[in-house]
């Protein structure tokens, strides 16, 4: 009986630590989508709500030029950058973020905007 209360408590102990950092849990475009209408913004929502001066994303295209238009907006875990005017073409989202418990996170994918 013993080895199951040592068993519990490891469980225990490791889903506290997996549940202390903010992973990303959902972006709009979705992780590796292709869209027929180029979004305005790019939205992440990550598992655990972010402190805003210590996190950063950046959006680029193929040639690694940013497209990223002005500073992103944060309000608790979610993430709000707004974006050029986009053609078509692949698009690449670097992010790196920092929980409000003190754990960073980073992290990248792409999506891409199709001709109509």
């Amino acid at each position: 009986m013993a080895w199951v209360a040592a068993v519990a408590a490891m469980f225990a102990l490791h889903g506290g630590i997996a549940a202390a950092h903010a992973f990303l849990d959902e972006a709009d475009p979705r992780v590796g989508s292709s869209v027929r209408t180029a979004p305005t913004e790019l939205v992440l929502r990550f598992t655990q709500d972010l402190e805003p001066a210590f996190s950063t994303v950046t959006v680029a295209d193929a040639s690694g030029q940013r497209v990223d238009a002005g500073k992103p907006s944060f309000s608790g875990n979610l993430i709000r950058v707004p974006l050029r005017a986009l053609g078509a073409g692949r698009y690449r989202v670097t992010w790196r973020v920092l929980s409000v418990d003190t754990h960073s996170t980073e992290g990248a994918f792409s999506f891409g905007v199709d001709t109509p």
